[in-house]
């Protein structure tokens, strides 16, 4: 389903290219739930914008359901963006003064989807996150847990087949952090691709999958549930999938 193959990132500071991803290569199936590791500036986040198509890369391919992003136009871009990947963030970027229901609501008026259709998904994606009772509340009057269920229902409001989280408990204490988790490893359950950074090794051993990066590169794969306290941020044998 996505296919990076030799994906370079490049910028240029102070006149030298600084490589925030230095050819990488993976394959990430349909379904698949995939933890990304790493010390700042490892280059998950860049990654991550890579797979999202907010960012293109400076060299190699990246294929989205066997489709080569680089060849297509921002439009066709767009399009992907906006029914194929859902996008959960640390931050809720909620809208203030809108409701959770209008919230969620918010990227079906951009994709032109009708008021009553719209209604329905509202439903829907509140309920699945378990917040049927909270369509008229304001991120004011919601925790914090209670937000980041909100930004996940407005993520996957537009049936994305893959979902983005970065870092998607990073505000939120122990309790909240374990039912957010527990509502995306649901969504997985049922077949979306989720794909998620983290600097927390107790988050990333949830994942069937970790990859651990470091200097742009990935330096380790292994299985979520063989992960160390701690991962060793030294190359090591690939897993068999």
């Amino acid at each position: 389903m996505i296919e990076l193959e030799r994906v370079f990132r490049t910028y240029v500071m102070g006149g030298q290219p600084l490589h925030a991803l230095n050819d990488v290569s993976e394959t990430i199936e349909a379904d698949d739930y995939v933890a990304l590791m790493g010390p700042s500036g490892s280059g998950k986040s860049t990654l991550l914008n890579i797979v999202g198509c907010l960012d293109r890369p400076t060299s190699g391919t990246y294929r989205l359901d066997a489709e080569d992003v680089g060849a297509l136009s921002e439009a066709e871009v767009s399009r992907i963006r906006r029914h194929k990947i859902g996008f959960v963030f640390q931050t809720f970027h909620l809208v203030p003064r809108l409701t959770a229901a209008e919230n969620v609501a918010f990227p079906m008026i951009f994709a032109g989807v009708p008021r009553e259709e719209r209604r329905k998904r509202v439903e829907l994606a509140l309920a699945a996150v378990d917040l049927s009772d909270r369509l008229e509340h304001r991120p004011s009057e919601l925790s914090g847990g209670e937000r980041q269920r909100v930004a996940i229902a407005r993520a996957t409001v537009m049936r994305p087949r893959v979902l983005l989280a970065d870092e998607p408990t990073g505000n939120l204490d122990s309790a909240s952090g374990r039912q957010v988790m527990d509502v995306l490893e649901g969504m997985n359950a049922e077949g979306l691709t989720l794909v998620v950074v983290t600097h927390d090794p107790n988050i990333a051993r949830r994942a069937k999958r970790v990859l651990v990066m470091a200097d742009g590169r990935i330096v380790q794969r292994l299985r979520g549930a063989d992960l160390a306290e701690r991962p060793m941020l030294v190359p090591a044998p690939e897993v068999t999938r």
